[in-house]
């Protein structure tokens, strides 16, 4: 049985003004390619599909193409929602893609009862021979909403731990679940499991919105169940977590931010054999390069030039300069940044100025002006200082990004 992770696909993503259709298509379509020559029998996404609540319709168009095009291969795919998904978009084709060998879990909330709920999320995965080969206890996005009932009076502490709680029970009775499976068909099938969150110990990027589930900032690696592998999403940076259970992040597809941008994008393959289980890595090529580059007026040419030497002759390079504190105050860098950038084969995306307290050192950089900013920054940052709950946060930001969309289409 051979699995292939992967999450964040943020499909519809715009990266500053600049839309990221093309990479992810050229993205699905090595991956179609990858499920055909390494026969995969199983794709999980664990989670952010999309990149916002109301994806642009181009965006659900290369998502339902790639789910036509995956047909010939009789790979199976578990679509998970994540934080930036939106459950009604997912579940709207849901019945349609179950013909289309397509298993979509947007959300864990049910009208059911529980026992209910946690059998819809216990999934049987089949190997080319359509023989039952593993178990998906598959996970989504877990919201507080879904989880705990608000209690009165209840301190920020009480909440994390009942949220905490409340996470690894539901994890528990799903393991429960899939060993009583196992029991009861006089099966040894693998246990993988999915979540879309933040765990303690990973590394983050600038990309990644923290998630608050309710106030739980992140959940404890030992607190999940033995499973034999555990698939996770939202941090975009490839990794297995320190733990005595295999839980690893597969990363974004592509760089969403600019410190992704020298980070080897990669999937996890694991094959499940007589002989026991082996999880590798695929790495996914740079279908756009894009760099930030820290440096002064004078050795922007040569710094710019050297990045250039890694990329094919078709390729435009995504840039981004932060320029050292002895240059900052020039009234006239912007100028003087595009003439030296002028006959390059880039694209200046954002233009930095270093503000240190350390000489000409290279510390951490601070925006000076509203103009270094994008709007979906000054968007989060106005929304930080309002007294809001997650749900009033994400329809403010599914409007904000309506409007913004019809701008951009204006303009």
């Amino acid at each position: 049985m051979r699995i292939l992770h992967t999450s964040d696909w943020h499909l519809g993503q715009n990266f500053m003004g600049r839309s990221r259709a093309t990479e992810h298509k050229a993205f699905l379509r090595w991956l179609a390619n990858e499920v055909t020559t390494r026969q995969i029998d199983a794709i999980v996404v664990a989670g952010d599909i999309f990149d916002t609540a109301t994806p642009p319709s181009y965006a659900r168009e290369i998502y339902n193409q790639f789910i036509v095009e995956l047909q010939s291969s009789q790979c199976q795919l578990i679509i998970l929602a994540g934080n930036h998904d939106a459950a009604a978009v997912l579940n709207e084709s849901k019945n349609l893609l179950q013909c289309l060998n397509t298993q979509v879990i947007a959300s864990s909330s049910s009208s059911s009862s529980s026992s209910s709920k946690l059998n819809e999320q216990l999934l049987v995965l089949h190997n080319r021979k359509q023989q039952p080969a593993a178990l998906l206890c598959a996970v989504p996005f877990l919201r507080a909403r879904d989880m705990l009932q608000s209690q009165a009076g209840q301190s920020a502490g009480d909440k994390q731990r009942s949220l905490q709680q409340a996470i690894a029970a539901h994890y528990q009775q799903l393991f429960a679940l899939a060993q009583q499976y196992n029991t009861e068909h006089k099966l040894e099938l693998p246990i993988v499991m999915t979540g879309h969150l933040t765990t303690l110990g990973v590394s983050r990027s600038e990309s990644v919105r923290d998630i608050y589930i309710g106030t739980l900032e992140a959940f404890p690696a030992d607190a999940f169940p033995p499973a034999d592998y555990i698939a996770l999403g939202h941090i975009h940076q490839s990794q297995r977590i320190n733990a005595n259970t295999d839980i690893r992040y597969s990363g974004s597809p592509i760089a969403l931010s600019f410190d992704e941008a020298r980070q080897q994008k990669q999937a996890w393959l694991i094959e499940f054999a007589v002989d026991g289980k082996t999880v590798s890595s695929l790495p996914i090529p740079c279908f756009q390069p894009l760099i930030s580059i820290k440096t002064t007026l004078d050795t922007i040419t040569t710094q710019v030039q050297q990045a250039l030497s890694d990329i094919t002759a078709e390729q435009i390079l995504w840039l981004e300069l932060v320029i050292a504190e002895t240059d900052a105050y020039l009234t006239d860098l912007q100028q003087r940044v595009e003439t030296q950038l002028q006959d390059l084969p880039v694209e200046l995306l954002r233009l930095r100025r270093q503000r240190t307290n350390q000489g000409n050192g290279f510390a951490d950089a601070s925006y000076t002006s509203l103009a270094e900013l994008t709007p979906q920054q000054v968007w989060q940052a106005r929304l930080a200082t309002e007294q809001l709950t997650e749900q009033q946060q994400q329809q403010l930001t599914a409007l904000h990004q309506q409007i913004l969309a019809k701008m951009e289409h204006a303009e």
